[in-house]
Order: C-alpha cells, then structure tokens, then sequence
C-alpha cells in the first residue's frame, strides 16, 4: 500500500500531467484559418525599374518606379505592381516630352491594358496645365485616363475642381463631370 505522502504526491503527478495534456492540445484559431491560405509570392520583382514602351521604333512612354511587384499565377490576371510609386513620361510622334504623371502607387492590368494609381496623383500636360486627384485610371487601348474622385485643375489663368474627369491620354482635352467651384488667377505686377 502506498503512504498518504506517496499517494498526495501521485496525486499531483497525475493532476500536472493531465493539465499538460490539456494545453498542448489547443489549437489557436489563426493557426487553422492559415492553413488554408495560399501565400502568393510575385513572379517578378525589381528595384529602381525604367520601362520603355514604343512604337515601331518611336518611344512613347518611360515609366520609372523605386519598386516593382509582377503577379502572374494564382490572380485573376496577371498585374504589375509599383507600391513606392511611378513616375510616367508620355512622348509626342516626333518623341518630345509631352505629359508627365506621378504617383504614390500604381497597378498596371496586363490583359486589359488598364493602370490604376492612386494618392498624390498629378498630371501635367504639355501646356504647363496640372490635375492633382487620389485616383486615377489609364486605359491604353482607348487613350484616355478617367477619374471618379475629386479633382483640381490648375491652368495659367484658373483652378478648376469637382468630382469625376474624362480626359486623353495626353490631358490637353478634359472634360470634368461635376464641377463644384472656379478660381481666376490674376496676374499681378510686382
């Protein structure tokens, strides 16, 4: 027989143990639902990236970025993407600089020749004129680049703003959907 000291010490080793048992067989919740995450990782990456884009020999476009992503399998199509953001060259037929855009982060849709960006957004057309907006998209098969958020026109002579624009690819013809306010610049001589 055992001793009542034995017995209150078995007892304990077989309390320790069961309490043993018990937390080592929880399972936290996140560590389930992570299973059956897929982790996709980009085909492509590169850093300090210019991509040139032209036109039986013309150049058209320079895109430069700090930081590119390309996805390509296990998406619905495959994307490029510039988390740091772009800075975008846009070049007449005889390959003069004609509108610049930038950025703080852009999407390019490969299949449907679409970009997104957004944030700090700016655009600068040849005539010196300026849109500032969050967001923006450029589709490259139709030449034009439309927003659905607010905007700021800046020219030599005004600042127009409102909500939504639909301009060419080039900005020297836009129209904004709802204009909510214009500002005249005067010139003054100092």
């Amino acid at each position: 027989m055992l001793s009542l000291k034995n017995r209150s010490l078995l007892f304990l080793l077989m309390v320790a143990c069961f309490i043993i048992t018990l937390t080592s067989c929880q399972t936290d919740r996140n560590e389930i639902m992570a299973l059956g995450k897929k982790v996709v990782m980009p085909a492509l990456t590169g850093k300090d990236v210019t991509m040139l884009y032209s036109d039986s020999t013309v150049l058209k476009i320079k895109l430069l970025t700090p930081h590119m992503q390309k996805y390509e399998k296990e998406v619905k199509e495959p994307v490029t993407i510039m988390p740091k953001g772009l800075f975008v060259i846009f070049y007449d037929d005889q390959g003069k600089e004609a509108t610049t855009l930038k950025a703080d982060y852009g999407v390019r849709y490969e299949l449907s020749k679409k970009m997104e960006v957004k944030y700090n957004v700016e655009v600068i057309n040849i005539n010196g004129e300026k849109l500032n907006t969050e967001h923006l998209t450029w589709d490259e098969q139709k030449k034009k680049i439309t927003s659905d958020a607010f905007v700021k026109i800046t020219t030599a002579k005004e600042i127009i703003m409102g909500k939504g624009l639909e301009a060419n690819q080039d900005f020297t013809q836009y129209e904004i959907k709802e204009v909510t306010g214009t500002i005249r610049i005067e010139d003054k001589e100092l």
